[in-house]
């Protein structure tokens, strides 16, 4: 596992406890984290919404530096799935 998906999941574990639906993050060039009611860990599951975005604007989200809406509409981050799913993940990490 690269040391960007463990510091993602360290950073997301504790927020992503009780999260209602799953989640993916797919760190391009990196791998995978998967998110539900348990926390966050590194998998490649099936979720109801996978984000696909590079480690730079990830690390941007995760900080708050980068806007989850603004990522999506300039094309830095791509949601396949659930888009009701990907509102709460933003609310989540905001």
């Amino acid at each position: 596992m690269s040391k960007v998906i463990e510091g993602a999941v360290a950073a997301l574990d504790e927020k992503a406890k009780g999260f209602d639906g799953t989640a993916k993050f797919v760190i391009e060039g990196e791998g995978s984290v998967y998110i539900d009611a348990n926390g966050a860990r590194a998998a490649d599951d099936e979720a109801e919404v996978t984000l696909t975005a590079s480690r730079e604007t990830f690390e941007g989200l995760l900080s708050g530096d980068v806007n989850p809406t603004t990522a999506f509409m300039t094309g830095k981050l791509k949601v396949d799935g659930s888009m009701g799913t990907a509102m709460k993940l933003g609310a989540l990490l905001s």
